[in-house]
């Protein structure tokens, strides 16, 4: 009897999710409360096409009534007014998600601000002046910027003058993984799916194992050449097609997962196994590259990968910014 008495004792086996944990800061991909309830990230982050879809559902409408008022009393005209609306609705999600997370929620500027530097960092300033209003300390917001060349420039701007973490975040290239650790910017998200996914349209190659995944050997990179090279700035896997792509980068300094896939990795008890190492990668023979705009410009234009998705996910965020809008132009229109 004595032998068969550890098996009722035994200790459930730790999830992936709960191994990963261990080893990687976890951040909830989704503008869903409910999910981060669930999965009990540290982070979150949101977009436009997160708030569009979470706008939708019935238990938002009140944050969404909130920010119609502050348009109509903070907007001189209908433009203003939607804009002034869009700004606080954003704030209003990450107020919510920051009762439900311990750590920082990152908050997007407008994708049409891109390629516009002094426009980037007005609205950044905007934005972080709700959040105070809000109650809300500047050190628990990112603020999320495309990884152009002005978009980088912006952040540091930020980040040097105005003491203003920012999430640099569209990164499919090495060329900006350095321009942002360069600039000094708190945080990067290299899209690990988006690689894949072109790499599958573009090339006779259709499936990959994890460790070969171009993504997953994008961010590899990326997290080395930071660690061998003492950059402050830490690197946040995101855009996870697969369990298999985030099981490869465990490690990493972050990742940020999707409810679906931090439910399959809750639902998994398959041993996680570091494969990032910071003290491993200093050992790696990558060679320091010199970074100014001519060469950023240059690498990100042989790139044809990377020069495709960016460009690519700007014009898709903007899109879900002018729908976004339009639902709040629709809204304003009948509360008046």
């Amino acid at each position: 009897m004595s032998s068969a008495e550890p098996q009722t004792k035994k200790t459930k086996m730790a999830s992936s999710l709960e191994q990963l944990k261990q080893l990687t800061t976890i951040v909830a991909d989704t503008g869903d409360f409910e999910a981060m309830k669930t999965y009990k990230p540290t982070d979150a982050t949101t977009n436009p096409s997160l708030i569009l879809s979470a706008a939708g559902m019935d238990q938002y409408q009140h944050l969404i009534d909130k920010a119609i008022k502050h348009g109509q009393k903070a907007g001189a005209t209908a433009d203003e007014k939607v804009s002034e609306a869009a700004d606080m609705l954003f704030v209003l999600f990450g107020c919510e998600i920051l009762k439900l997370v311990p750590g920082r929620v990152s908050t997007e500027i407008d994708a049409r601000l891109s390629f516009n530097k002094e426009a980037s960092i007005a609205k950044a300033l905007k934005l972080i002046a709700l959040y105070e209003e809000q109650g809300i300390k500047r050190d628990r917001v990112l603020i999320k910027l495309a990884s152009t060349w002005e978009g980088i420039q912006a952040a540091s701007v930020l980040e040097k003058d105005h003491n203003i973490h920012c999430n640099l975040t569209l990164l499919f290239s090495f060329a900006q993984a350095v321009a942002c650790a360069e600039a000094g910017v708190t945080l990067i998200s290299p899209f690990v799916g988006r690689i894949l996914d072109w790499y599958v349209s573009n090339t006779d190659q259709k499936s990959f194992a994890p460790e070969a995944d171009p993504g997953v050997v994008s961010v590899t990179k990326i997290y080395n050449y930071y660690k061998k090279f003492g950059y402050k700035t830490v690197v946040m896997g995101a855009s996870f097609r697969n369990v298999g792509e985030i099981m490869a980068l465990a490690g990493c300094d972050l990742l940020t997962i999707s409810p679906k896939l931090l439910g399959d990795l809750e639902k998994s008890t398959e041993p996680v196994k570091r494969y990032l190492d910071a003290d491993a990668a200093k050992a790696s023979k990558l060679a320091k590259i010199q970074m100014d705009e001519a060469t950023f410009r240059w690498m990100l234009n042989e790139d044809q990968m990377s020069s495709d998705k960016l460009a690519d996910g700007i014009r898709k965020f903007a899109a879900d910014g002018r729908k976004l809008e339009t639902m709040l132009r629709g809204l304003i229109e009948a509360a008046e």
